[in-house]
């Protein structure tokens, strides 16, 4: 192999990885004239239109421009499926393709983290990191923020189905709720989402174009960061690929990597980074032993009930109907509104599996569609789906690379309920669900179940089966670089955000979450990025 090529000059911060956390980290890296930045993506720029849609998710996901195509490996807690395991390749990452939904998860969530060593981390540690991104529509108050980055707004569409949900929520007991957001997301209430004026609010869109014309940024994209070179324990150099040619680059503070659960996870291991016998496996000398490297992964399973509707008006319908495409597209052009704004999920629900729970400890996703997945198309009868994930799983999985190939994907096995205590709270899931569509609300428009379906009895043996073979990963896989005091324990990075045991190298994405989050993961992780970068300026100062 011929020695890679140098890129000319030495970087402060070499940021690998432009997606949730790296548009986020080289806006404050760079706002700092001193500091010289490169920023790093393998995917592309976001000037394709369904970047900006919001619908676009639709096309977006599953599609190899936009998408890195991932799949998990069989699973046996899902009787043995496969699953497609999509994760943003374009600058935003993540943030040009997901679901949009503005959640932080649960104040217990974070002060579970500063109670496992990890100072600086609690509710009341992070809650002025949150307040600070923002520009919420909400405006100025305890729990909100105005004039930040990170746009917040209501949806721009209602459906007269979601209403009945909504209400249908409130008769089973579940409160009413204004705001998800407050530390405390137990109740239901439409999402808000992260769009402005009807267009997805990327951390592309809020953080990085503002700012791209800073002359000591550099923001290379088609560039795959292949692995860090370490000499004497620290970080020296970053080698990447880019139109089938090998880069190295001078780092002359640090490297931090923002490649996500997957890819950060990749990077370290073909760096001789992470369990020896792994990294042996794949052909690849341990240069630096750290077990927990690819381990903890944790993701949120759904299980995606399907209710066939009559009565009621549906997307389903619409997507079917040329007239009325050209009607919504009409009314996206001229208002910014309709159908084509929609997030993937418009109402949210957070409730307990049963009341030996301490705090809510399911989210649901009530959408007024339905499609056996994302890149088939609606179902022709009118329908909604009811998602119940489980917030708090505790199956644990992994991500391993198979190859110092960078063309070889890498296994990925979250290892969904490989516990007794996940399959049973997957099996209330979907008895939640059944009682919340048996509601007086919803006996108007007389639900009926399609998935997992009416010959499902409700014991628990037959439910566990179900959950095993209708869930399906709601995209948030996180912990596989997990923040803890102790390597030893398999923790990869301190409270600091720096890989234990080397200079010069942090990991700053949803990787390092030591335990998930209660609800969707994309403004957390923008959350980890501004508290990083923080960190990074403080102590480059001392």
């Amino acid at each position: 192999m011929p020695a890679p090529r140098q890129l000319e000059g030495r970087f402060d911060y070499v940021i690998i990885g432009a997606g949730s956390a790296g548009c986020v980290l080289a806006n404050r890296l760079s706002a700092d004239p001193r500091h010289r930045v490169l920023l790093l993506e393998a995917g592309g720029r976001d000037n394709w239109i369904w970047f900006h849609i919001p619908v676009g998710y639709l096309f977006a996901i599953g599609n190899p421009r936009s998408d890195w195509m991932f799949r998990t490996v069989a699973e046996p807690g899902l009787n043995g499926r496969a699953l497609a395991y999509p994760r943003g390749k374009v600058l935003g990452g993540s943030s040009a393709i997901n679901a949009m939904i503005s959640m932080r998860g649960q104040a217990a969530d974070y002060d579970g983290w500063a109670a496992s060593g990890l100072p600086g981390w609690g509710w009341s540690d992070v809650l002025p990191v949150f307040r600070r991104i923002e520009d919420h529509f909400l405006g100025e108050s305890a729990h909100h923020g105005t004039g930040g980055p990170w746009r917040v707004e209501p949806p721009r569409v209602r459906w007269k189905v979601l209403d009945a949900v909504r209400q249908a929520a409130i008769e089973m007991g579940v409160p009413a709720t204004a705001d998800f957001n407050t530390g405390d997301n137990e109740g239901v209430s439409y999402f808000h989402v992260n769009q402005k004026a009807g267009r997805r609010w990327s951390t592309a869109r809020g953080f990085l174009k503002p700012i791209a014309s800073r002359p000591n940024l550099l923001v290379i994209t088609g560039a795959l960061a292949d692995r860090v070179i370490l000499n004497s324990g620290r970080v020296e150099a970053i080698d990447f690929r880019r139109g089938g040619d090998t880069f190295r680059v001078a780092v002359a503070g640090e490297a931090i990597l923002s490649a996500g659960s997957i890819g950060s996870v990749q990077v370290l291991q073909r760096s001789g980074i992470g369990p020896a016998a792994w990294l042996k496996e794949a052909g690849i000398v341990p240069r630096h032993v750290l077990n927990g490297v690819g381990r903890h992964l944790q993701d949120h399973l759904q299980q995606r009930a399907i209710y066939a509707v009559s009565g009621v008006r549906t997307l389903n319908e619409s997507y079917h109907s040329l007239v009325r495409r050209a009607g919504m597209a009409l009314d996206y052009a001229l208002r910014r509104r309709g159908p084509l704004t929609m997030a993937p999920s418009q109402l949210g629900l957070f409730t307990r599996s049963d009341s030996t729970q301490a705090r809510a400890n399911l989210q649901f996703h009530i959408q007024p569609l339905s499609l056996d997945k994302f890149g088939d198309p609606l179902h022709r009868f009118p329908a909604l789906t009811a998602s119940a994930c489980n917030l708090q799983p505790t199956s644990r999985g992994h991500v391993r690379i198979r190859s110092s190939d960078l063309e070889v994907p890498p296994e990925i096995s979250p290892n969904y309920l490989s516990t007794q205590a996940d399959r049973e709270v997957a099996a209330a899931a979907i008895r939640v669900t059944r009682q919340l569509m048996a509601q007086p609300s919803l006996a108007p428009y007389r639900p009926v179940e399609k998935l997992p379906g009416p010959g499902v009895d409700n014991s628990l043996d037959a439910l566990i089966q179900a959950a095993g073979d209708i869930g399906t990963t709601i995209f948030h896989p996180v912990g596989t670089a997990r923040m803890g005091p102790d390597a030893a324990a398999g923790a990869v990075v301190d409270a600091r955000l720096r890989v234990h045991g080397l200079q010069g190298l942090r990991v700053v994405d949803a990787s390092v979450m030591p335990t998930i989050t209660s609800g969707n993961t994309n403004t957390p992780t923008v959350m980890i990025a501004d508290k990083g970068a923080e960190m990074i300026q403080e102590d480059a100062r001392a």
